[in-house]
């Protein structure tokens, strides 16, 4: 606790942390400013049954934006638009090389990539706000069998991508301000913040059920808290391990002279840490909307099997979804790490700055050490990914604890909230120490994601 109250006593700190607030505030106000010309009731309403069954993709898209889908407001889009330019942009720049020479031209690099990724921002804004549109003029698109819309047409979509864009644009701005003038990832700290909002009403949805209602005995009784207290301390406690493991490779470097000193005889030996869930929560983002989006195509399809199989998927509910939700998450898990870890690069930097891998050649052999050592360590990464992406549907089944509690027990919510609580946690314990101030932790070391 003496970390906490020595936050208040360095003044950029305080500020930072006062201006973060700040700029959450306005971000949460902004999803609850709702879209002109539309019925919020039918599609809250939806959207709460939905809960109930494990969400689908629009719940925990749902959840993502904090609710503003559900309350149909100007932020329903929320960051994402932003989190999506940035991904494409990301994985286009191990592809394109005209992208890779300007994200190696240093600050200036790094400006032009930026400003790329807003104006796609921009596109993909426009278009997703012009989808929402056509879908909340069409109800039936849903299963939903009430009019949304009051007045639909041209104007209402014309109306609803202005609104819907220009919120979107402005909670990036506000996440971009975040990040440079306050503490830690500004659009990291926008979803969990988002995330969080919904925990409160899943609180009390458990809490109700030790209770008795209407004459009848309670749902649960003591032993239920007790197995979701101890089973969130496990689950928490294996989110943090999966997040901060790595795997050290040792790297030993020459010795340099110093002031046409000849260098010293022996070596420095310092470690390169290969992250064990190098992907993040980016395979489960991937794996779950593809998977849904297949399912529906699926089960559009009049054939008995093909159909059977595609309202399966789009149920997020069965044995089968499981199954290939969880070879998704694997298949991606290696994706990403074959996308984002280039193993020939790292080997040609390391032989360029005169370093090694004890034991191993230099060149083309410490590439394939370092592919096979990678390879090895996403393979246990994506195993321990799959667990606690799946585990809110089996918590569902199997216990009976509501969805919306169940969200935070396991899946992205999860993985979200521990790895930005860690980045952040990470920021304020260098501030801490660089004013000569105790950390969080006594002994060990707060890593962040990063």
């Amino acid at each position: 606790m003496s970390a906490f109250a020595n936050i208040w006593k360095i003044k950029e700190l305080k500020s930072r942390i006062l201006f973060t607030l700040g700029l959450v505030i306005i971000c949460r106000l902004i999803s609850t400013v709702p879209t002109p010309g539309v019925n919020i009731a039918p599609v809250k309403s939806f959207i709460d049954d939905l809960a109930q069954t494990g969400g689908g993709f629009m719940g925990m898209f749902d959840v993502f934006s904090g609710g503003a889908l559900s309350q149909c407001s100007v932020g329903m889009l929320s960051i994402w638009p932003y989190i999506t330019a940035s991904i494409v942009i990301q994985l286009m720049t191990a592809i394109i090389p005209s992208l890779e020479k300007m994200a190696r031209e240093g600050d200036v690099g790094r400006q032009k990539l930026n400003q790329t990724t807003r104006y796609l921002t921009l596109a993909i804004c426009a278009v997703q706000a012009f989808f929402l549109a056509t879908m909340l003029e069409n109800p039936q698109m849903l299963g939903i069998n009430e009019q949304i819309v009051i007045a639909p047409g041209f104007g209402f979509r014309i109306l609803t991508v202005i609104s819907v864009t220009a919120a979107t644009m402005l909670t990036m701005w506000l996440a971009e301000q975040i990040t440079e003038r306050g503490i830690g990832n500004g659009t990291s700290i926008i979803i969990m913040i988002n995330i969080i909002a919904g925990l409160p009403a899943a609180i009390i949805d458990c809490a109700s059920k030790f209770f008795p209602t209407a004459g009848q005995p309670a749902e649960w009784n003591l032993f239920y808290l007790v197995f979701i207290l101890a089973l969130a301390f496990f689950v928490f406690a294996g989110t943090i391990a999966l997040t901060q493991g790595v795997r050290r490779i040792p790297i030993c470097t020459a010795r340099r002279s110093v002031g046409g000193v000849s260098p010293m005889a022996g070596t420095n030996t310092s470690y390169m840490p290969l992250r064990v869930n190098f992907g993040g929560v980016m395979p489960i983002i991937f794996a779950g909307p593809i998977l849904q989006a297949v399912g529906y195509v699926l089960k559009l399809i009049p054939v008995g099997f093909i159909q059977s199989f595609g309202n399966s998927l789009y149920s997020g509910q069965d044995a089968i979804f499981l199954v290939v939700y969880s070879l998704l998450i694997v298949f991606f898990s290696f994706f990403w790490v074959a996308t984002q870890f280039h193993a020939i690069r790292i080997a040609d930097d390391l032989k360029n700055s005169q370093g090694y891998i004890p034991g191993i050649r230099p060149g083309q052999p410490t590439a394939e050490f370092l592919d096979m050592t990678m390879t090895r360590v996403t393979l246990i990464g994506a195993i321990g990914l799959v667990v606690i992406a799946v585990l809110p549907q089996i918590l569902q089944q199997w216990t009976n604890i509501p969805g919306g509690m169940a969200r935070y027990l396991g899946g992205t919510s999860l993985l979200i909230i521990v790895g930005v609580a860690l980045d952040v946690m990470r920021q304020i314990e260098a501030y801490l120490v660089m004013q000569n101030y105790d950390g969080f932790l006594k002994h060990g070391k707060l890593r962040g994601r990063r």
